[in-house]
């Protein structure tokens, strides 16, 4: 299998030929180009390593969520104190891992078909 990336859209498909029009804009099959060994790892790697940074941002949602049911539980200042830096930290990851998806996106790093 081979990658083939649209010059027009950046749509990258996968297969043993570039389709006949990008199902994203609708190029011709010609404006279709095929990645070199290096830009296919590339695009790999940066799918495992984005999946794997969207898993942990939907999971650090969570955190938040459990911290603010903790935070209103208000069992006592410790445990209000503990929650509160749970979400505190929650939010403060899931903001780094924003901004580092957007680096990815404007390197080319981001390789979803």
């Amino acid at each position: 299998m081979k990658l083939f990336k649209c010059e027009v859209c950046n749509y990258i498909h996968t297969g043993d030929d570039a389709p006949d029009k990008c199902p994203k804009c609708g190029a011709p099959k010609e404006k279709f180009a095929v990645l070199n060994e290096e830009a296919t790892t590339k695009v790999v790697r940066s799918e495992f390593s984005n999946g794997l940074h969207m898993e942990l941002y939907n999971v650090l949602q969570e955190v938040e969520d459990i911290a603010e049911a903790g935070i209103e539980d208000d069992l006592d200042p410790g445990c209000v104190a503990i929650f509160n830096k749970a979400k505190e930290q929650a939010v403060f990851l899931r903001k780094m891992i924003a901004a580092e998806l957007e680096i990815h996106m404007k390197k080319g790093k981001w390789g979803v078909e």
